[in-house]
């Protein structure tokens, strides 16, 4: 993994709060916690004792997910 350039904020007391990242970071570890999630998710299609699905169907599925959290 790449080094993060990373910039805090603080408050008045020197405690962190939060945390500035330039934005193509930012992009890339969302495209990479999409990918851990996808991921995730193909594996717990495997553990289930389900009846398998065409891939174009679990797909939508997997999409439908996704957009509940967001």
């Amino acid at each position: 993994m790449s080094t993060l350039r990373q910039q805090f904020i603080t408050d008045d007391h020197g405690k962190k709060v939060a945390v500035l990242l330039p934005i193509q970071e930012y992009k890339k570890i969302l495209d990479e916690l999409e990918e851990i999630e996808d991921i995730i998710l193909y594996d717990e299609a495997k553990a289930g004792n389900g009846p398998s699905i065409p891939i174009d169907e679990a797909f939508k599925m997997i999409e439908a997910k996704r957009r509940k959290k967001a």
